[in-house]
């Protein structure tokens, strides 16, 4: 794809919407569609990398209750015209065919190839991906497991909502100590995990988020790592006008 003259693409991750109560999310929703009110002049297309939502769990009839803001704002730019994406994270992993059916918004479960300007991009949202994160890993075998999933569904949604949110909470899913502390260029395991990916194909750019701090690591001699931080303390994003990718913050 090339991008139109005077275009861009931007990209986010990592906002936890609902966390740790919806009335305390709310300032940093309300941040968010205003950012999204800024680009919608100039973008091309809009990539969300994941955790959206602290908690997403979509029954056949019900969707959690809230964040209509952000779902409006978001409906508003795809009936514009501009492009949304939307990669799962492991807070939303439970998201199946809402976004689609609703907003016309592709889901993707997985890091997808892209290629913009003849740039060469590998976009998801970076959980369990390299060495390491293996208590996640761990995790995610159970929550994808479809036997969980059904049994899951069996809950009344106030129960499994009560249940999602406790769990993520508690247990400092949304960004704990780990999640602030740079572990070095040569430790970080998102890097390392795009350094084995350039060992069979070339990429431009690795795009991820699920880290919460903002990073810029060259992982090949024309190849960088971009991690995009958070919208709870960092409100970073990323762009890229058709020449290079770059970092940004948010300050509305």
């Amino acid at each position: 794809m090339q991008i139109p003259q005077g275009k861009k693409i931007y990209f986010s991750s990592d906002n936890h919407l609902g966390a740790p109560t919806q009335a305390e999310s709310l300032p940093r929703e309300k941040i968010f569609v205003k950012w999204l009110e800024s680009i919608k002049h100039d973008a091309e297309v809009i990539f969300l990398l994941g955790d959206l939502f602290d908690f997403w769990f979509e029954y056949r009839t019900v969707v959690p209750k809230g964040f209509v803001r952000v779902l409006g704002k978001l409906a508003e730019l795809r009936d514009s015209g501009i492009q949304i994406h939307f990669f799962v994270g492991n807070h939303d992993l439970w998201m199946n065919d809402y976004f689609e059916k609703e907003l016309n918004i592709p889901i993707y479960h997985d890091s997808k190839e892209f290629v913009f300007n003849n740039k060469h991009f590998l976009i998801g949202h970076g959980d369990g991906k390299g060495p390491g994160d293996k208590g996640f890993k761990r995790m995610k075998k159970v929550f994808t497991n479809p036997v969980f999933k059904w049994l899951f569904r069996w809950l009344h949604p106030d129960i499994g909502m009560r249940v999602a949110q406790h769990l993520s909470v508690k247990n400092k899913l949304i960004s704990g100590d780990d999640d602030k502390l740079f572990l070095g260029d040569e430790k970080e395991w998102l890097a390392q995990y795009s350094k084995r990916k350039l060992e069979n194909k070339h990429f431009d750019y690795f795009i991820f988020g699920h880290r919460h701090l903002p990073m810029e690591i060259k992982v090949g001699e024309h190849s960088t790592y971009y991690n995009l931080g958070d919208w709870i303390n960092h409100y970073t994003y990323g762009v890229f006008e058709g020449e290079a990718f770059e970092m940004k913050t948010f300050t509305p």
